[in-house]
Formats: structure tokens, sequence, C-alpha cells
């Protein structure tokens, strides 16, 4: 394969595997952030559009910039539209999250946007990255099987059809947002509650059953390690801008022991 940028479905098939795979969020826009922690060692970097500071116009120059360092750069869309999945995905993306999807009718719908016809209604185009701007026009028929579909069981509505969400063609990784789910379940931010922690449970057994990776988001190197004991394989541990901050607010609370 000649060099490139793109991700050629690498992260797809070892999630496939059993892999267990550790990213972060990246919030800030920034490429160079980006970079540092792909330098750092990550498995992916996911760019996020619905909270971060960015748009797609960071992907252009987030994706050479991570996969420097052999990392990929998957997207949190802002929205399941088409053309917003379409653009993010010709723009190099290894893969797109999906949030806030409430059943699975609503994921199969947006799943389609990964694909080209006539598995699904991406819009065709070589002259981008997706397909090294014209000079690799197969990838078209690759993209389908390399591209990874991340689903976000982020409400009681989508816990309730967590089953039928795994079943999916497409739904590669179930990833819970554990704020939104903590929310909608009525225990905000109410992390070690039972009720969420089955609901948990409950995500995580519908991935093993139907072969799927399984994945949410945690603050720190011990919750990680915590979840991945437990069988979670897409682990997020927060965001370029959370690892920041606590690490300049250790490193100022040590400094002031001094004074």
């Amino acid at each position: 394969m000649t060099s490139s940028p793109l991700d050629h479905g690498r992260l797809r098939r070892r999630l496939a595997a059993g892999d267990t795979t550790v990213g972060t969020f990246i919030g800030t826009a920034s490429a160079v952030a980006g970079e540092v922690c792909a330098a750092a060692g990550l498995d992916w970097l996911l760019l996020d559009l619905e909270h971060g500071a960015g748009g797609e116009e960071q992907l252009r120059a987030l994706v050479p910039a991570a996969a420097a360092y052999g990392v990929p750069t998957i997207v949190r869309v802002e929205s399941a539209a088409r053309i917003r999945v379409g653009r993010v995905l010709d723009l190099g993306a290894a893969g797109v999250m999906l949030p806030r999807l409430d059943s699975a009718d609503e994921v199969a719908a947006a799943l389609r946007h990964l694909r080209y016809p006539p598995l699904g209604d991406r819009g065709v185009a070589t002259y981008n990255r997706a397909c090294r701007f014209g000079l690799d026009p197969a990838a078209l028929e690759r993209s389908d099987s390399e591209l990874l579909g991340v689903v976000q069981i982020e409400s009681v509505a989508a816990l309730d059809e967590v089953d039928k969400i795994a079943a999916l063609d497409g739904a590669d990784v179930l990833f819970v947002g554990p704020r939104d789910l903590s929310h909608d379940l009525g225990l905000p931010g109410q992390l070690t509650a039972p009720r969420y922690l089955a609901a948990l449970d409950r995500v995580r057994a519908a991935a093993a059953a139907h072969g799927k990776a399984c994945g949410l988001l945690v603050n720190d190197g011990a919750g990680a390690a915590a979840r991945i004991a437990e069988g979670w394989t897409f682990v997020g541990i927060g965001s370029d801008a959370t690892l920041l901050a606590a690490a300049v607010t250790a490193h100022l609370a040590q400094a002031r022991t001094a004074s």
C-alpha cells in the first residue's frame, strides 16, 4: 500500500479481533494538541464536532498529523445528517461516532451514510483524501469494509433497543456517553449508582452477544484500567483539554507547596 495518512481499516480490524484500544477526544480544535496525544502513544483520536471548539476544517490538519505516528482519527459528527457524515469521511476519517440516536431504525438510517450505494447513500466522489485525490479510485470498493461505525448509547430509549442496535451491520462499537446516559436515567453524574452500572452491563452484554466492541469515556488512566479489566475495548480517557487542565492543576498544586 502506498504511504498514506488513511487508516485503511486497521482500527476496525483490531476491534473486530477483540483488541483493547485506548484513545482520547480532541476538543480544542488544535492539530498540534492532537499530534501531541498521538505522539504519546494512543491507539486513536476522536475529533469532537458535537461539543468541541472546532469544525470539519480541523480534520484536514489533524488526520495527517496523527497519522504520522500511526494513529487514526475518528470524528464525532454534530448530527447524523448525510452531508455531515460524508464530509468527514471524504476528509480521511477512519470512522464516525454517531451521537444521540434513540432507536435501531435511526441507527440503521445513519449507518447508511457511511456506505456507498447500493448498500448506503454516501455521495460518490474521488477527488478527495479518502481516494488519494483521484489516485486511488479503488478506495470506493474497499471503503464499506474499512470504516468504523461507533454508535453512542446515551438515552434510555437507546438502552431499550441496545440489542437490536448491536445486531446491525456496521454498528462496530457501542459507546456509552456517561453524562448523557446518567442524566437520561434520572441519575445525573451518579456514575456509581446501581441502575447506571446495570445499564453499562446491559450495553457490554449486547456488544458481546453480537461480536461488537464496547466503549465508554472515563476521566483518567485508573478509570480506564478498571473498565478494561471489565471487558471494555474502546476506552476514551478524557480529552486533550481535560488532560491538560488536570496536568496543570496537579503541577501547580505541587509547586505551591513550597510557598
